[in-house]
């Protein structure tokens, strides 16, 4: 079955720099979001490692979404995900799961040219991937963009502590 991302980009008017992951959760693809609210904005499945690594690189209760996006306003951060539509494999919410993408090219592209974006952060090392495979007209036109990858979010990526992720993203993230 194909999925569609159920939510648009976020891009706050002074964007800086972009996070871009890969798709959203299963719970959060167009059609689910009604049965729970709660999956309505990025990195939002329970298990997801993102936001409480966030609430401790900047000393914050990131609890909804209206407090996520005013973060991210003030920080110039913009979100957005490399996949557009896809299908899984399995009934879980891993990268290695995810077939027949349909990318968020256009959407990116529009971002990057329109915002004085100074640095990519990808998500994984899988999205790190894609976009060098996918976005290469991007990265010939962006020279002057940074490229980071942020160890993965995700609880399944475990060469790494959730203490040691927090040190990381406080070294790369925008300071707050």
């Amino acid at each position: 079955m194909i999925e569609t991302h159920a939510f648009g980009n976020f891009v706050p008017p002074k964007a800086g720099c972009i996070i871009l992951g890969s798709f959203t959760g299963r719970q959060a693809v167009k059609g689910n979001i009604a049965n729970d609210p709660s999956y309505d904005w990025f990195y939002a499945t329970k298990r997801n490692q993102f936001w409480p690594i966030l609430e401790a690189v900047y000393g914050l209760e990131l609890k909804d979404t209206v407090m996520r996006k005013k973060l991210f306003t003030d920080l110039g951060i913009a979100m957005a995900d490399i996949i557009y539509q896809c299908e899984r494999k399995k009934g879980n919410n891993l990268d290695t799961n995810l077939t027949n993408f349909i990318y968020n090219t256009k959407a990116i592209a529009k971002i990057l040219n329109r915002y004085p974006i100074n640095k990519i952060l990808f998500s994984s090392c899988f999205v790190e991937k894609k976009f060098k495979q996918i976005f290469k007209e991007i990265i010939i036109r962006h020279p002057e963009i940074e490229l980071v990858t942020l160890p993965s979010p995700s609880p399944r990526y475990a060469t790494m502590r959730l203490n040691e992720k927090i040190e990381k993203y406080k070294k790369l993230l925008p300071k707050g």
